[in-house]
């Protein structure tokens, strides 16, 4: 109940995007396999981003 307004943590809104882009990619891919390429790579530069904050301990 009182996690209820808890702020999302950066790792958190990085994951969000993170499943969002990948499900967008998935979606794309169907119809134009470019576009589905470029979301994947953007899908793996947040990746990085999440590995990145796990390892410094945020």
């Amino acid at each position: 109940m009182f996690g209820l307004f808890k702020k999302k943590t950066e790792i958190e809104k990085l994951q969000e995007s993170y499943s969002s882009m990948l499900s967008k990619a998935h979606k794309v891919s169907h119809s134009n396999r470019t576009e589905a390429d470029k979301l994947m790579a953007e899908a793996e530069e947040i990746a990085k981003k999440i590995d990145a904050l796990k390892k410094s301990g945020n």
